[in-house]
């Protein structure tokens, strides 16, 4: 099981103003990992997959996965992340979106994702989310990629 502090943040988030606030109040909670930000899931999943530095190269990640991107959907990153012969199906994912609906919801679950949060529209309601989620990742366990 790798050390917490080795296990690198991947934040697929379009929105600056949101990406800012999650990884401000991830810091307050004292959380100190590396922070890798994406503005879509193009880069993100080349990052994930390809990049030296990305976890199947590199160690474990835990993925904070927005849905509504510019080039495609987080369900699709969602389900190619989880999908059988990915090497980072074991790979922590938390969806925060906005999206509160029920049938998307459950669609996460059934992909596999790991922690669905919806966004409060309240920036303080928002941040204190992000707080507790910062509590929460300071405490799990996140698994290595499975070997290529």
């Amino acid at each position: 099981m790798p050390d917490q502090q080795s296990v690198n943040i991947v934040m697929i988030e379009d929105d600056e103003g949101h990406a800012r606030l999650i990884e401000k109040n991830i810091r307050r909670a004292g959380i100190s990992n590396k922070i890798h930000h994406f503005l879509d899931g193009t880069s993100a999943l080349e990052f994930l997959y390809e990049d030296s530095d990305g976890p199947v190269r590199n160690g474990p990640a835990l993925v904070l996965l927005d849905l509504n991107l510019p080039d495609m959907s987080g369900t699709d990153i969602l389900a190619k992340l989880k999908a059988d012969d990915s090497p980072l199906r074991r790979t922590p994912v938390v969806v925060l979106t906005t999206t509160d609906d029920k049938i998307e919801i459950q669609r996460c679950y059934d992909l596999g994702c790991n922690v669905y949060i919806t966004k409060p529209v309240n920036y303080e309601s928002f941040a204190d989310a992000i707080r507790q989620l910062g509590l929460f990742l300071s405490v799990i366990q996140v698994p290595d990629p499975d070997p290529a």
